[in-house]
């Protein structure tokens, strides 16, 4: 099982990217994926101003709500609040709220890798599977 994060979305969806083949190949060879309401937040803007094609970008987003290939885990209120407790646990890192549900899903569901370049899941002793 792989945690998607937005980073590694974008390589992803983006043709154009130089990771994208390598995203597309781990993404499909991995037996379960699993993401969350935030990272579908952050994907819109984060292509916004990339200047992808808003239109194509929102189809995706949709498909992915729909799609089984991945789960989707909506963040409620106490998900949100443990995030931002563990934000204080780390005032050292430049971590996201996003950032912080993905490391506390990844601990609850004993995922150890993710689809991102996002250095911060090293730092949290994940492995970062784009570079």
């Amino acid at each position: 099982m792989i945690l998607v994060d937005t980073a590694g979305l974008l390589c992803y969806f983006d043709r154009a990217d130089e990771l994208h083949e390598n995203a597309v190949s781990l993404y499909r060879s991995a037996d379960r994926r699993i993401t969350h309401s935030y990272v579908l937040a952050e994907f819109v803007p984060l292509c916004q101003s990339r200047k992808l094609d808003r239109e194509r970008v929102l189809t995706f987003a949709l498909d992915l709500l729909l799609s089984p290939l991945i789960d989707v885990v909506w963040v409620d209120e106490p998900l949100h609040r443990e995030a931002v407790s563990f934000l204080h646990g780390r005032a050292d890192k430049k971590y996201s709220v996003c950032d912080a549900v993905s490391f506390i899903l990844m601990r609850r569901h004993k995922i150890r890798e993710a689809l991102t370049t996002d250095h911060h899941f090293e730092q949290e002793g994940f492995q970062m599977l784009l570079r």
